[in-house]
């Protein structure tokens, strides 16, 4: 495939009639000659903008002479020339460490330029000295070269491999895509993935690709490549996303009642791995806001005689004696929320002989300082003594793979090496057997993009992007005056004129009431900045709801008309990621939906002019404006207090009456009853997780008890449900059923 990689030319003269802009442009025909596209600059000042464009070119070529006009002095000139070179070289090392640099001079030489700049040039080329032709060859050769070395291990054999075009005897059955072109609709399958992604999509019968199954070939050589990027000592790479690298690691380390203490806060995919190893958990609670926000485990539960006088306290251990075999930890939450993994890691060395901290949400984390000692593995300088450290991360979430990427990063200990061998076994307990290479190509990829000075530059645009968001909504409230309007969650101290600031900056301190989280103590989180909670106005951080409010579900409901899609959706809160993707186009859109939804609440714009296909089909708001329903739901959730109980019923203790792999036998074995969720009382038992959207983490696992707590919210979104139909609240393990004509909301009880 030829991949299309211009050469860029930066030169002022480029479009005159004089005697440097001819000659360069003459250079630009000769290359173009050679098959190759270019595009020339004549504008340079834009230095960051102009280095951006190292990630679609092949090599710049840049004119150290001042421009022929004389429209300043030539001693003037040429120190501002020397000025903008120095700053436009800057900026594209600081994002491209290898692309070929060339200088192209009619009067200056070397001995006009300091070193720092002549030393990151790939050659010095002046005009009329060698032919064009030759000129062009020598920058071309650098530019191929260049372009070759891109390629990481798998996605460069990958791409090989298509373009070899060999008849495929194996599965899958489209056989690169022709089987497709058999059939109409097949076609506009061909027609929309295209013949380059239909052809990769090969099995792994092909032994030229490695063995993904067994690490072997150009994926382990992938796999290391990762591992060296993210200083681990081995990487694993998985296509059906973290939730099954977390079963893996949890299978591979966890057997029936060992005992593994576990962030109540965590994925489900760890509670669903607790059901299936027959582990028995200890829970460390989290703080929560009365936003809704889940906040970090305070540092007085990661020590081991807060941990032992649990286990001592647990009905189904019986061993009090016993070593945790398994740690995990909700690395950063998904609200942005970080710990000093490096503190966690010397509490629990030793005490515990696993740690896993399931880092899906930060996998950015390791390439910029500002984030220093927040991620899991760190190289030498963290290795643990006793206990092997893994982290799993959502390559897809946050870098820049396709969805169901993932990686497991693994840090040996010094005393306990990973057994590959071993950890393999329960590697192909979860994965296919036909995995995706695609997606095997997007780890690869993602991993490389963020190599070296790349890495950095890509996650410091993310933070810089979030940041002129921070900046331009506190700019829009100011302007608002005394008008209401929204606020983004974070420390209400000066944002940086220039830059994120400090990692201090944005530590979660104990006395700083805008987080409302109790137990912090110092020197353990921060909240990362490019995790972006929108609070509406209605709720303040002590969960006292106010006259008026405007609950997120409307407004997020109107953003999704706009094609803006919401990550999670509070009672009074939007949640926002800026990854590595985020553009100014796109938050400033946000930004400006944002002023309209303002106007159509002030002016309590008709429903049925604002979200007319929803009309129809809930046509019970018709007569209703954008303000009249905000104030309903508003007046329901303050009638119930639901903040509180939310708030409260996450942080309440719960009672195991069974293990969670004994609750879920009885399901497996149909030994449930259906319970109408309006029947439940405390003695209940759930045997399948409890989980309301948002924030999506469970409420029981299979084996506890209901509460009172738990009781009443199930109450409030039976009837919330009822009365507001469109804009259900969202419980998974709630079945919901027809009984004689009457919606019914059931939960699955066993019997201890």
């Amino acid at each position: 495939m030829n991949f299309q990689f211009p050469i860029i030319i930066v030169d002022k003269d480029f479009n005159t009639d004089n005697i440097a802009g001819t000659g360069m442009r003459a250079l630009a025909d000769a290359i173009k000659t050679l098959g190759t596209e270019v595009l020339a600059v004549t504008q340079a000042r834009d230095f960051i903008g102009l280095a951006q464009q190292a990630a679609r070119a092949s090599a710049f070529i840049v004119s150290v002479d001042e421009p022929e006009n004389g429209e300043h002095p030539h001693e003037d000139m040429a120190a501002q020339s020397v000025r903008d070179l120095r700053s436009l070289v800057t900026e594209i090392r600081h994002r491209n460490a290898d692309i070929p640099l060339f200088l192209y001079g009619r009067t200056h030489t070397a001995r006009h330029l300091p070193i720092d700049i002549t030393r990151e040039m790939h050659g010095f080329i002046h005009m009329f000295e060698d032919t064009n032709e030759f000129m062009a060859r020598h920058i071309l050769r650098e530019a191929q070269a260049y372009v070759d070395g891109l390629f990481p291990p798998f996605f460069g054999k990958l791409c090989k491999y298509a373009q070899n075009s060999s008849y495929s005897w194996h599965a899958p059955g489209h056989s690169g895509g022709v089987a497709f072109l058999k059939s109409p609709v097949g076609q506009l399958f061909h027609q929309f993935f295209g013949e380059n992604m239909l052809r990769a999509d090969v099995c792994n019968a092909v032994e030229e690709l490695g063995q993904p199954l067994q690490h072997t070939g150009s994926v382990r050589e992938s796999e290391d490549n990762a591992a060296r990027i993210f200083k681990a000592d081995h990487c694993f790479f998985v296509t059906n996303g973290t939730s099954t690298s977390n079963k893996m690691v949890w299978h591979a380390n966890v057997a029936p009642n060992d005992i593994v203490i576990v962030d109540r806060n965590c994925h489900k995919s760890s509670l669903h791995a607790i059901v299936m190893t027959g582990a028995i958990p200890v829970f460390l609670t989290p703080t929560r806001n009365m936003y809704g926000i889940i906040g970090p485990i305070p540092k007085s539960e990661f020590l081991m005689e807060t941990i032992q006088r649990k286990i001592d306290a647990h009905p189904f251990i019986e061993d009090k004696t016993a070593k945790p075999r398994f740690f995990v930890l909700t690395q950063c939450t998904y609200d942005g929320v970080m710990y000093n993994a490096q503190t966690i890691k010397k509490m629990l060395d030793g005490q515990v002989e696993t740690l896993m901290f399931d880092e899906a949400w930060m996998p950015h984390a390791y390439f910029h300082p500002f984030y220093e000692n927040y991620y899991a593995i760190n190289g030498e300088s963290g290795r643990t003594q006793k206990s092997t450290v893994f982290a799993t991360q959502s390559t897809h979430k946050l870098l820049a793979a396709l969805s169901q990427a993932s990686q497991i990063l693994v840090q040996d200990a010094v005393e306990q090496p990973l057994d590959r061998h071993r950890f393999n076994d329960a590697f192909l307990m979860h994965t296919s057997t036909s995995p995706q290479y695609a997606i095997i190509a997007s780890c690869d990829v993602a991993a490389a993009m963020m190599d070296g000075a790349g890495g950095e530059a890509l996650t410091e645009d993310s933070l810089i992007e979030a940041m002129d968001f921070r900046h331009a909504m506190r700019k829009a409230s100011e302007e608002y005056a005394d008008a209401w309007w929204f606020t983004v969650w974070g420390p209400d101290t000066p944002l940086p004129e220039q830059g994120i600031g400090q990692q201090g900056d944005w530590a979660i301190m104990p006395n700083d009431r805008w987080h409302g989280f109790k137990g912090i103590e110092q020197d353990m989180n921060i909240l990362d900045p490019i995790k972006t909670t929108i609070l509406m106005p209605g709720l303040d951080i002590d969960g006292v709801f106010g006259d008026m409010g405007i609950p997120a579900t409307l407004v997020a409901n109107y953003l999704a008309d706009y094609g803006i899609i919401i990550e999670k959706v509070g009672l009074y809160s939007l949640f926002l990621i800026f990854n590595i993707g985020t553009t100014k186009g796109k938050w400033n859109t946000l930004l400006t939906e944002l002023q309209q939804f303002k106007d159509i609440y002030d002016d309590n714009k008709p429903l049925a002019k604002v979200f007319p296909e929803f009309i129809k089909e809930n046509p019970c708001y018709a007569k209703l404006g954008m303000k009249d329903l905000c104030q309903q739901i508003h007046e329901a959730y303050k009638t119930h207090d639901i903040a509180r109980i939310q708030h409260d019923m996450y942080i309440a203790p719960v009672i195991p009456a069974m293990r969670p792999a004994d609750a879920w036998a009885k399901m497996a074995r149909r030994q449930y009853t259906r319970v109408n969720v309006l029947d439940l009382t405390e003695e209940h038992i759930t045997g399948s997780l409890i989980t309301p959207y948002p924030p999506g983490i469970p409420l029981l696992v299979p084996g506890e008890k209901f509460n009172r707590l738990i009781i009443d919210f199930l109450h409030f979104a039976l009837a919330f449900n009822s009365k507001f139909p469109g804009f259900e609240q969202d419980v998974h393990g709630l079945i919901k059923m027809q009984v004689d004509g009457v919606t019914t909301y059931f939960i699955d009880c066993v019997d201890a």
